[in-house]
């Protein structure tokens, strides 16, 4: 059987949407005599990359991704642009140290799309899906790290509890992680077949027919704590807001609730001026430095759920750079 091309494997999600959201920021870069620069910063298999390319013909592009694959499948799907591609391995709160590594002084638009990639959930020897059987990793850079595995065999009961509660929401986290402990007793968890059986064996039956798979939440919860996705977010955040030059934007889309929680508290504080409250004048140095594109959040269209199921849960949310980096 022949492999899929990788863009036979990979629907971007809110393409067109997330591509025109940096048309007027490229614009920007043309009127100042420059080459527009744009960031992936979670590459995949280069959907969103590719659409970009294609879209604005004189940008350079930098994809960054800590998948050493993803890097891989994607620089062979853009190597038609490789004059002005440069795609790194590193994780994406890394964006400033990449981006003056290439000795850029900014950019004009960073794009995240975060959560787990289709290429992740198709590779069955990853670990991501619950789906079928494989080994329990569940790293996005099989390199370096701490696998699920080692987790769910290590941590005490109240950990997993925490664990899955709140990277999760996963109403039954104190079922799970007993039965996780008590299982373990007798033989280490090695496979996501023996995790999502001694879930099951805890779970009603009645909430599995409401709310999905069983081990839906509890391999979600465990994927963001084997990669550090929310503390890494902290970080990407607002220093890819730092990288960004006047008329720049962050579009960020988000899976979770928490995800889109951290997204939301940066650019609503950026987009808010420092002023005291009652302070007659407003100081340069007290404006909002950014100014919110998008009202809310902004959500996939029927049409594209129906043609990407994983797309359901997706929400975008954007902001611009009205004025330069503080001095101070």
């Amino acid at each position: 059987m022949t492999p899929k091309k990788t863009a036979d494997r990979h629907f971007p999600v809110l393409l067109e949407r997330c591509v025109s959201l940096f048309a007027e920021s490229v614009e920007n870069a043309r009127a100042q005599k420059r080459q527009p620069i744009l960031v992936d910063c979670t590459l995949g298999m280069g959907g969103h990359s590719e659409a970009m390319l294609e879209r604005y013909p004189d940008a350079m592009l930098i994809g960054i991704d800590r998948d050493t694959m993803a890097l891989s499948l994607a620089g062979e799907r853009l190597k038609k642009f490789e004059d002005r591609t440069h795609l790194v391995h590193a994780v994406y709160n890394e964006i400033a140290d990449v981006v003056r590594d290439l000795g850029l002084p900014g950019v004009d638009g960073v794009l995240f799309d975060l959560g787990v990639s289709s290429l992740q959930l198709d590779e069955r020897e990853r670990g991501f899906a619950y789906s079928f059987d494989a080994p329990l990793d569940m790293r996005m850079d099989r390199t370096e790290g701490t696998t699920a595995a080692d987790l769910v065999n290590t941590l005490d009961e109240s950990e997993l509890v925490r664990i899955l509660r709140v990277y999760g929401e996963e109403k039954f986290a104190g079922r799970i992680a007993k039965s996780i402990v008590t299982d373990r007793a007798t033989k280490p968890f090695t496979t996501t077949g023996e995790l999502v059986e001694s879930i099951r064996k805890v779970v009603p039956a009645g909430a599995a027919r409401t709310a999905g798979h069983p081990a839906k939440r509890t391999f979600q919860a465990l994927r963001i704590a084997v990669n550090e996705e929310l503390d890494v977010l902290e970080e990407a955040i607002p220093a890819s807001m730092d990288v960004l030059n006047v008329g720049g934007r962050v579009v960020v889309m988000s899976y979770h609730s928490l995800e889109d929680k951290i997204t939301k508290k940066f650019f609503a504080a950026a987009a808010k001026s420092s002023a005291p409250a009652g302070f007659p004048v407003e100081l340069e140095e007290h404006k909002a430095r950014f100014k919110t594109i998008t009202r809310g959040t902004e959500q996939p269209t029927e049409l594209e759920i129906a043609e990407n199921p994983r797309a359901a849960s997706a929400r975008l949310r954007a902001t611009e750079r009205t004025l330069p980096r503080s001095s101070s």
